[in-house]
């Protein structure tokens, strides 16, 4: 059986190594490794060499598959092509090669038919073999091979010596290089210091990766005088003269590479979104920890990322592995809205992502919450101050006062909106929370309609980025409205804005509706590039949620949609994806879902691709939706909305999106219509026979409907207001309200120090109070879909393989008696930040290794915390009550926080609210502003009647996931705060039980 399985695995690898031939162009190779490995037999090759007479090679290729005796099939098939040949040298007179002919090739034919034989050998006596009456039938060479070429793949087909032969497996592009890959992969993970940007210069011996001992982090000293802050964009891109000069390719390991420049060649640790592009084997194949992928977020001082490090051969090679769920994609219609007027433009909050802001168009804009299916506000169109409007948009009103909305957009952490109008104008607001909104700014920004709107923080500066038919794109402040650049270059009105950030740098891509794509700078120097987008097709372009991969969408005059992704290192298409209609009456509107799908609004369907394929994966039929109606994803992907006819917003909700609306599958969705994994052509079509959310006349609602509206929206108010608790706490009081499990622990671990899940959802981290970690996953299988904590299963204790050891924390120069354990997890759960009293650790979450050691007591570190947008910044919280906020690739303190009175137990970040949030056993809670470290706010708990807490008591601080509130816990309560002003919305405090001595939490 072993022999068996090797033999077949053997045979596998002579198909991936013709794969590769083929894939590489050299064919001619790809056929000699054909005819001496025997594994495949290229028909249509062997039939280019039959149809052009090529008898020599005919037969050369055909004998490393069969000879003249192995069966009747094969003798027949060798004398078929002798005997034509023989019949094509007497065709031309040649009678000297027909008797060389005879004599060689037939003649070893003669012994079991002589009659066939001697018959031939007559034909050289016949001026004309056509007089024989077997052969009256020949015409001329080129029909008698095709006639030919018939009878041999029949003959073939049914020899059993090519069985098995005549089919190439179906094998994913380019699979041997990713098994090269993840072997290079295995290796840099059994490396004893794996290094970020490991050198990877032969194939030919084990990768080890030599780690120096002088410092941590190797700064690159290559092209010093090369200027930063300009980006880097591929030659390829150019269409003219640029202001931008090129900097010169390293060669460090390169046969020949695309350009690249020193910001893009950190030394950072595991960060595969910080690479160079430094080629292995040519510009096409490139090592993807040295290469910068298209549309990734790359930034010059991030040295720990939250991707795990890999290493690949190829650029956008290494492809998604997970398989597609049901629940990935959103097939459910979970809830309708009903508009006053028809809907133009969306957009999901940031954080908030039930809530739903739409602008119709007659103007009139409108916040939803789509998880009740209720307007928390409206807001008519009018001129907030329209003497401060130019002449040109006062004359446009006076002959048209209708307008439109173009465009509504949130800021990227949800604190501002604003709407681009059919007309000259656009309107900023600021949010508070739910129906808290606030006229910002007004801007006559164009002339004509402005057509797209986005925001931008470049150097922390809030930006606004407009587009408008006066092919002008313009740059704002929001905070002041004043006009910060004015971006000329544009032939046609400007269509799509995206801004976006690489190697620190940020640049903005524009389209217009000539199909031109252009990138810029925040100055007034011009374009940087200029290219035509597919179909010269008016395009929109948005990244993958992970900034890693670009997509366009677009369609052309004549109604031809071009869904393609860019291969942003080279400037062209990397792939174009299949399955839209071909004379869309409209602009096709697309959206990426997370990094995993993309979907498109075409054809009156909602049509989805796996990213990593260019065939159409499924078709999601929503009902009753315009031939290309506009299309809208929440941040995580789990709802989608999507506007319907009749003024209607059909949302879509995926399985956990369900989750997120508290919404019942019920009545909504025929379970056997979920997206699997059949034919790509599946069409899901929910039921929607039951109307309860929205069906009602919009414009005539019954007075259930008004009040279930008036009761949802002071619900709504009540917990922002948090007067009904933003987060309830229920208390458990009955065993049958808990499920539990136990976890087996192995080793000398007898105590848990401190306990957390993972980010991911799907497994349990502790530290024991011998310094050691313990890491339980829940697998996931038949009883556990998701991979997600739960007591269903029981989570495994886990270790990589290739460790033997757990992670263990340093406890040299610790006093375990006062030691505080301590630790941390990176965003997604790739790095570990710890220390039991000791000096702190970083480790590799998947190595288990340790990275580095610093820091050494006293004071010893008290709480940690990773900077959510850069790893390489972590904040301690100290024994002597300072928080230290540390670089790790500098080893270096940027700042030193001081207003504790005790020890530091808690930290938490806020990116929506740009804070840090401490807190102590001085029961003292801070804010931290994150731009220079400053302190904003300062309160101190408020304790029960009677109730002294003890000396010394840990006060730990946690987010929620709306980043605006954040939990206290301390021995005398459990409290939330809203983070801006450290006002106590909530607070349980803890009881004392009169039947036992001991407290109860509520």
């Amino acid at each position: 059986m072993a022999s068996e399985k090797r033999s077949a695995l053997n045979k596998e690898l002579l198909f991936l190594i013709l794969q590769f031939c083929n894939d590489e162009g050299y064919k001619r190779t790809a056929h000699i490794f054909e005819r001496e490995s025997g594994c495949y037999f290229d028909m249509e090759f062997f039939e280019d060499l039959v149809l052009n007479g090529k008898w020599n090679k005919v037969e050369k290729y055909l004998s490393g598959f069969t000879s003249i005796n192995d069966n009747k099939y094969s003798t027949k098939i060798y004398f078929e092509i002798r005997k034509l040949n023989f019949l094509e040298a007497l065709d031309k007179n040649d009678r000297a090669k027909a008797l060389d002919i005879l004599m060689k090739d037939l003649k070893v034919f003669a012994q079991d038919n002589e009659e066939l034989y001697r018959e031939m050998t007559q034909l050289l006596t016949l001026d004309n073999f056509r007089e024989h009456e077997l052969l009256s039938m020949y015409e001329d060479a080129e029909s008698s091979r095709k006639i030919l070429m018939d009878e041999l793949k029949k003959l073939i087909e049914v020899n059993p010596i090519f069985h098995g032969k005549l089919k190439f497996p179906v094998i994913k592009s380019q699979r041997l290089r990713r098994l090269i890959n993840q072997g290079l992969n295995w290796q840099h993970i059994q490396c004893k210091y794996p290094q970020p940007n490991p050198d990877i210069e032969t194939l030919f011996e084990d990768h080890v990766c030599q780690w120096p001992q002088d410092h941590l982090f190797m700064q690159s000293t290559d092209n010093p005088q090369l200027d930063a802050s300009l980006p880097v964009f591929p030659s390829s891109w150019f269409c003219g003269p640029s202001t931008v000069t090129q900097a010169v390719s390293r060669e460090d390991i390169c046969v020949s590479g695309p350009i690249t420049s020193v910001a893009t060649t950190s030394d950072n640790i595991g960060d595969s979104n910080t690479m160079s592009q430094n080629s292995l084997l040519g510009a096409e194949y490139e090592v993807a920890s040295t290469v910068l992928h298209p549309g990734r977020n790359h930034s010059p001082e991030s040295s720990v990322s939250d991707d795990l490090p890999i290493i690949s051969m190829n650029n956008g090679m290494l492809q998604n592995f997970e398989p597609v769920s049901n629940t990935d994609l959103p097939k459910t219609v979970a809830q309708i809205l009903n508009e006053s007027s028809s809907p133009m433009s969306m957009d999901f909050h940031p954080v908030r992502q039930t809530f739903l802001l739409v602008g119709t168009d007659i103007g009139d804009i409108g916040l939803w919450d789509v998880n009740l299916g209720v307007k928390l506000l409206s807001r008519n169109f009018t001129v907030w101050n329209i003497g401060a409007c130019s002449t040109m948009f006062k004359t446009a009103m006076m002959k048209d006062p209708c307008m439109s909305v173009n465009r509504i957009a949130w800021s990227p952490n949800g604190s501002f909106f604003g709407i681009a109008y059919s007309k000259h104008i656009v309107q900023l607001y600021s949010y508070h929370g739910v129906t808290d909104v606030q006229q910002k700014l007004e801007i006559d920004a164009h002339v004509g309609g402005v057509n797209d709107l986005a925001f931008a923080t470049p150097s922390k500066q809030q930006l606004v980025i407009t587009g408008g038919d006066d092919k002008l794109i313009k740059v704002w402040d929001v905070i002041t409205g004043v006009q910060m650049h004015n971006l000329e270059g544009h032939e046609a009105p400007v269509y799509s804005l995206c801004p976006h950030c690489k190697d620190g740098i940020h640049f903005i891509f524009s389209t217009s509706v000539d199909g031109k794509i252009k990138a810029w700078l925040y100055d007034n120097m011009g374009a940087r590039v200029h290219i035509d987008a597919p179909g010269l097709a008016c395009t929109t372009i948005a990244y993958s949620a992970d900034n890693k991969r670009l997509f366009s969408c677009g369609t052309n005059k004549n109604g031809e949609s071009f869904l393609v992704e860019w291969n942003e290192s080279e400037g062209d298409a990397k792939r174009t994806y299949q399955g839209l209609c071909e004379n869309s009456s409209a602009v096709v509107q697309f959206s990426p879902i997370k990094e995993k799908f993309l979907a498109a609004a075409d054809d009156h369907v909602i049509k989805i691709w796996d990213m990593d394929k260019v065939e159409q994966l499924t078709i999601i039929d929503a009902g009753d939706l315009p031939a290309n109606p506009h299309i809208r994803f929440n941040k995580d992907g789990t709802l989608l909305a999507a506007i319907a006819s009749k003024n209607k917003i059909k949302i879509l909700a995926t399985a956990y999106g369900l989750q997120l609306l508290n919404a019942s599958v019920t009545g909504f969705v025929n379970s056997s219509s979920d997206v699997s994994d059949g034919p790509r052509k599946h069409v899901i079509n929910p039921s929607l026979s039951v109307a309860n959310y929205g069906e009602a006349d919009a414009h005539e609602p019954t007075n259930c409907n008004e009040e279930r509206i008036k009761d949802a929206k002071q619900k709504i108010v009540d917990n922002a207001n948090n007067k009904s608790g933003v987060c309830k706490i229920i208390q458990i009081s009955m065993p049958s309200q808990c499920k539990s499990l136990q976890l087996n622990v192995c080793g000398e671990a007898d105590k848990i120090s401190k306990l957390i899940y993972t980010n991911a959802g799907n497994a349990i981290l502790a530290l024991a109070s011998n310094a050691t970690h313990l890491l339980w996953k829940w697998p996931q299988n038949d009883l556990n879909l998701s991979g997600k904590a739960t007591t269903d299963v029981p989570p495994q204790l886990w270790q990589p393989r290739s460790c033997s050891r757990m992670m263990t924390n340093d406890l040299t120069d610790s006093t375990p008696e006062e030691a505080v354990p301590c630790f941390a997890l990176s965003k997604n759960d790739s790095y570990l930040l710890s220390a039991s009293g000791g000096i702190i650790s970083l480790f590799n979450m998947l190595t288990f290794k340790r990275m580095m050691s610093f820091m050494s007591p006293s004071p010893a570190a008290t709480s940690l915390a990773f900077h959510p947008q850069d790893n390489n910044i972590v904040a301690i919280g100290m024994d002597d009550s300072t928080i230290l906020i540390y670089h790790v690739r500098f080893t270096e303190v940027k700042s030193k926080l001081k207003g504790h009175s005790g020890r530091v137990t808690g930290l938490a970040f806020s990116t929506a609210m740009d804070l840090l949030v401490s807190s102590g056993e001085d029961a003292q809670i801070f804010t931290w502003n994150l731009g220079g470290w400053g302190k904003c706010k300062s309160k101190q708990l408020q304790f029960p009647d009677e109730r002294i807490p003890i000396s010394g008591s840990n006060t730990m601080v946690q987010f929620h996931q709306d980043q605006v509130h954040f939990l206290v816990v301390h021995e005398t309560q459990l409290s939330i705060y809203e983070a801006k002003e450290l006002g106590c919305v909530q607070q349980e405090d803890q009881a004392i039980s009169s039947s036992e001595n001991r407290l109860v939490v509520i």
